[in-house]
């Protein structure tokens, strides 16, 4: 199936966006034999999609084009997921899966939205000193915008400079009476950013509609029921897609909704049969593990501000980083995308988020959460480890990412769900364009040149 067409405005920065690169790495890293390889990938040619198994309670949980930003944080958080296709609810009736969904929603897509609007606010506030002073507040607040580097998907939404400078002049700034610079009065904010982003217009508005295409890492492919787990390995591993919708032919409705977590879990279960075994048993090194390597560890220091965090995983393009402290680097947390669901569903924790250090965030996170080894703690390995352990400590604490340590806890490499998947097959000559046709590969190697734009 060929992807739809979207408009996309982000520009990834990742070292590993040639998919070809990332993947021709990793075969060469590898020392496994010629035939495991072989025997494993043609295993996975002869799995259909259509046996694997169903996301829980048998139904995908799908989100509406015209919901608000705030409503579906809600629902992805309360569904406990990390992603969620976006429905057009005016589709219709219409049996073209192209025109019913517009793609996926993810925490990513939703932390780029709230760092720009971030700043936008800010830039508002200086809009709202300056029309005090005889300044139109349009110009001032593009002035704000452009210190700030605020320019990207919000304007070409309709979300000017100029409408939330008057937003938050009717509103939370003009009855504080703020007259300072746009990053100091952002900092003054405090909790009152929330009543802006989430209750106050235009953002009180602003549905998933509006943000879904323009923020957004990866492309929407569906592929078919009728298609092969190996297509499916090769979109989460070396195409780099977290989720890959599966769709009936001839029925529009996404019918499963494959992830690279279930994918991981689903090799847990397969302990004991002869082709796991033959790979889970060897070391990490034998597999060129981590590809990820220790001058390449993107980190937080822990007095560093989490929203730095959040912006050094926009744009690197990554799910999550290690939190580290002292001159070795010692690992001491985990932050994660999906976090940034704590900054909008629990404001009255972190009502000085400008200010909040990595560290307080992830202790205020512990003292409220339930969720804390799972968001807080770093889930480690050392070099000792086998494939089997990797994939064992990633399905059993349901994490992304496991980081490799050295005797002195300091972080050496990262393996990812991508990484542990990428092992497990190799890629036959134009495999993807034979058995889903050229619209595929021209889709992915759109994405590819749009990433190293």
């Amino acid at each position: 199936m060929a992807a739809p067409k979207t408009e996309e405005k982000g520009k990834g920065k990742s070292d590993v966006s040639d998919y070809d690169a990332y993947f021709d790495m990793i075969q060469s890293r590898k020392t496994l034999s010629s035939s495991l390889q072989e025997k494993l990938t043609a295993a996975f040619t002869k799995i259909p999609v259509s046996t694997f198994p169903q996301v829980p309670r048998g139904k995908v949980i799908e989100i509406l084009a015209d919901t608000s930003i705030g409503d579906a944080v809600k629902i992805l958080s309360e569904s406990n997921i990390v992603s969620a296709p976006v429905r057009n609810p005016d589709a219709g009736d219409s049996m073209d899966w192209k025109e019913r969904y517009l793609g996926i929603l993810d925490y990513s897509t939703i932390v780029l939205w709230v760092l720009e609007t971030a700043d936008l606010a800010a830039a508002a506030l200086t809009a709202t000193s300056a029309a005090a002073a005889g300044v139109s507040a349009g110009a001032a607040g593009t002035l704000g915008a452009i210190a700030l580097g605020a320019t990207g998907p919000v304007a070409a939404t309709g979300l000017t400079v100029a409408a939330i400078g008057a937003a938050v002049a009717g509103g939370v700034a003009a009855e504080k009476g703020m007259g300072k610079d746009a990053p100091t009065a952002a900092d003054e904010l405090g909790e009152d950013f929330y009543k802006v982003i989430l209750q106050e217009e235009p953002f009180k508005s602003t549905q998933v509609k509006a943000i879904v295409k323009s923020y957004r890492w990866a492309p929407f492919i569906p592929v078919s029921t009728e298609s092969t787990m190996l297509s499916v390995l090769l979109l989460l591993s070396k195409y780099r897609l977290r989720n890959v919708p599966i769709i009936e032919p001839g029925n529009p409705l996404i019918k499963n909704f494959i992830t690279q977590s279930a994918v991981v879990q689903g090799l847990e279960q397969c302990k004991g049969r002869d082709w796991f075994d033959s790979i889970s048993m060897h070391p990490i090194t034998e597999l060129g593990l981590p590809f990820v390597a220790k001058d390449k560890v993107i980190s937080s220091d822990s007095d560093e501000l989490i929203l730095e965090a959040f912006k050094k995983m926009k744009d690197n393009q990554i799910g999550g980083l290690p939190v580290v402290e002292g001159p070795t680097k010692k690992i001491v947390g985990n932050v994660s995308i999906k976090d940034i669901r704590f900054l909008l569903l629990k404001q009255k924790l972190f009502t000085n988020f400008r200010r909040l250090t990595t560290r307080d965030f992830m202790n205020t996170i512990a003292a409220t959460s339930e969720e804390t080894m799972k968001v807080i703690s770093p889930i480690t390995c050392t070099l000792n480890a086998t494939l089997g352990d990797v994939i064992s400590t990633l399905s059993s604490k349901s994490v992304h990412r496991i980081y490799v340590v050295g005797d002195g806890n300091e972080v050496i490499g990262i393996i990812t769900l991508r990484d542990v998947i990428s092992c497990f097959i190799t890629e036959p000559p134009n495999y993807l364009t034979e058995f889903h046709g050229p619209g595929i590969q021209e889709m992915l190697n759109k994405e590819k040149n749009r990433k190293q734009g």
